[in-house]
């Protein structure tokens, strides 16, 4: 009974970038990200065929916790009003995915304060059955796991061309324990995220720390107890000028697994929820082909649900 997590923001911004802005509704709102949101959803479902699906929503895309924690985070996103600087023709289009979502009977979960990365984590965290969490964003590869399984469907080159990243696919690609992504990314940092990662740590060493002291906190201890055991050459004096950083960024880069995220249905629906309130979008936005082929791709996954 596989429950699928999509990253919503994650996929409609790929879909808003990789397809034509000149795709517009008859009142001349664009509706390219629209589209590409949906004909993605229907092919992940009618190829993955989960028996339960949840979109999970960025209520939040800068929570205060984060921003108190390290103020650099996300900052360069900041856009001139204190919102996300995004592109003016995908900001319309955001409530219409919702709505849409919504007359279709696709639950849809965002939680004030939090980012989508946390209600994927919180319902990864504590689901029994398998987890396939769909996502272009490598932050999310920390939330793989063996057993229960959990799975990211990676985005970076399509929903055509998924790429399923598990443990194994995790240490292969950067050669540390399958789940230690948060404390690699720390180490490292990520300039998308404003995340500054250690001064002289990169990915090679980053990984050799990892995978010899096992997570950040044993790192720290061996930091705090004077030993330089384990240490790579100069790697030890750059960690304590980073001490500081190293105890408050793991709050920001590890995705919370205790959202309050409840109240909603994640089966997999056969029917419209609201067939007059789904033809009026349809209408409205000119969304008939590409709802069409959700419609079908939901009717046959929900007959034979992986």
């Amino acid at each position: 009974m596989t429950l699928m997590l999509l990253d919503a923001a994650s996929m409609y911004f790929r879909a808003f970038h990789g397809i034509p802005e000149t795709i517009r509704a008859p009142d001349g709102t664009p509706v390219n990200a629209v589209r590409g949101f949906l004909d993605m959803t229907a092919q992940l479902v009618r190829t993955r065929r989960p028996a339960r699906l949840v979109a999970c929503l960025d209520a939040d895309w800068r929570p205060a916790f984060r921003v108190a924690a390290l103020p650099s985070y996300k900052a360069h996103r900041v856009g001139p009003y204190g919102g996300e600087a995004e592109p003016p023709g995908l900001t319309p289009q955001v409530p219409i995915i919702e709505a849409a979502l919504a007359a279709v009977g696709i639950a849809a979960v965002g939680v004030a304060g939090f980012e989508a990365d946390d209600v994927i984590g919180t319902l990864a965290a504590r689901e029994t059955d398998r987890v396939e969490v769909v996502s272009g964003d490598r932050d999310l590869f920390q939330v793989v796991r063996d057993e229960p399984p959990v799975h990211v469907l990676y985005t970076g080159k399509g929903v055509a061309k998924l790429e399923v990243v598990g443990e194994a696919e995790v240490a292969a690609r950067y050669g540390i324990p399958g789940r230690a992504y948060a404390d690699f990314a720390t180490l490292r940092g990520d300039p998308s995220d404003g995340l500054p990662g250690v001064p002289g740590i990169g990915e090679r060493t980053a990984a050799a720390l990892v995978t010899r002291f096992g997570s950040l906190d044993e790192l720290l201890a061996a930091l705090d107890s004077g030993s330089p055991d384990g240490f790579p050459a100069g790697a030890r004096n750059r960690l304590a000028a980073a001490r500081d950083y190293l105890r408050t960024a793991p709050g920001v880069v590890r995705v919370r697994t205790d959202v309050p995220a409840s109240g909603y249905d994640d089966a997999l629906p056969a029917a419209p929820a609201d067939p007059e309130r789904l033809v009026a979008i349809s209408e409205e936005w000119a969304l008939d082909a590409p709802l069409n082929r959700l419609l079908r791709a939901l009717q046959t996954a929900h007959a034979t649900p992986g």
